[in-house]
């Protein structure tokens, strides 16, 4: 583990974690919790990492968030905790609560009207095979291609989305191995700030996440909590500590869970 800011210390850290009257941990999933995959679908968890998170929640003063760009049915799928817990999905349009109530996304009609183009729009460019609907955006994914073929499939879905992005506002951000058409107003930031709120007093807080779809979660736990960046590479960051996946993963989840008292 490398720290990247002054002044921080993950003992001094994990020593708030355990005089915390309350702690949350909020995790992102791919490319954190598990490897990326060239099959999104088996994209499972690193050895180690479900028993550990487990063993988190098993202390009543710890949340355990999972905020992510995926929609919460395939979160759910593919993170099969004993115990229900709270997910935020769709980069924050998408919340499932431990005792199972859902918040749906509320697009309006011309937001839906315009995804529905971009997508009829990939269709007839015979690019639909590749396009994820979610329920409040697109995604393109070319994980596992050439440079070469990436750049000219980036090209290509950039023409025929670029346009509608820009009658409708609608985003389009890159991500790992792909590229989204989203509505802006929200963003794991967005799910950040609103689980902070619903605390009166500050709690003891991590993020884990590792692409720059983290950056903004990182950037609305700015000050007020542990911001962690998970990845082999480094690039460019607002986190304050990196680590590498799996086992520098699994040890810092692993002092978490010793400080906050889950069961060992």
């Amino acid at each position: 583990m490398q720290i990247l800011k002054p002044g921080i210390s993950l003992e001094g850290f994990f020593g708030s974690v355990s005089e915390a009257h309350d702690c949350v941990l909020l995790l992102d999933y791919d490319g954190t919790l598990a490897p990326f995959h060239i099959d999104r679908d088996r994209a499972v968890p690193y050895r180690g990492v479900i028993e550990v998170i487990e063993s988190i929640m098993q202390s009543e003063r710890c949340r355990v968030v999972l905020i992510s760009g995926r929609e919460i049915n395939d979160i759910v799928r593919l993170v099969p905790l004993k115990q229900q817990y709270e997910i935020w999905g769709s980069h924050g349009w998408e919340r499932k609560m431990p005792d199972g109530s859902y918040v749906a996304p509320l697009l309006g009609d011309d937001i839906a009207a315009s995804l529905e183009e971009a997508y009829r729009n990939l269709v007839d460019e015979e690019l639909s095979s590749r396009c994820e609907r979610k329920p409040a955006s697109l995604a393109f994914h070319w994980r596992g291609l050439t440079p070469d073929e990436i750049a000219r499939l980036r090209n290509l879905v950039y023409d025929q989305w670029g346009p509608i992005a820009e009658k409708s506002g609608l985003l389009i951000q890159d991500f790992s191995g792909g590229t989204e058409l989203r509505p802006p107003g929200r963003d794991k930031g967005y799910a950040v700030k609103t689980i902070l709120s619903e605390y009166r007093e500050k709690p003891a807080v991590a993020y884990l996440g590792d692409d720059r779809t983290d950056e903004d979660a990182f950037r609305a736990l700015e000050s007020k909590g542990l911001r962690v960046l998970v990845t082999d590479e480094f690039h460019s960051t607002a986190a304050d500590v990196w680590l590498r996946p799996p086992d520098e993963l699994v040890e810092f989840l692993g002092m978490w869970a010793e400080a906050c008292g889950g069961e060992q």
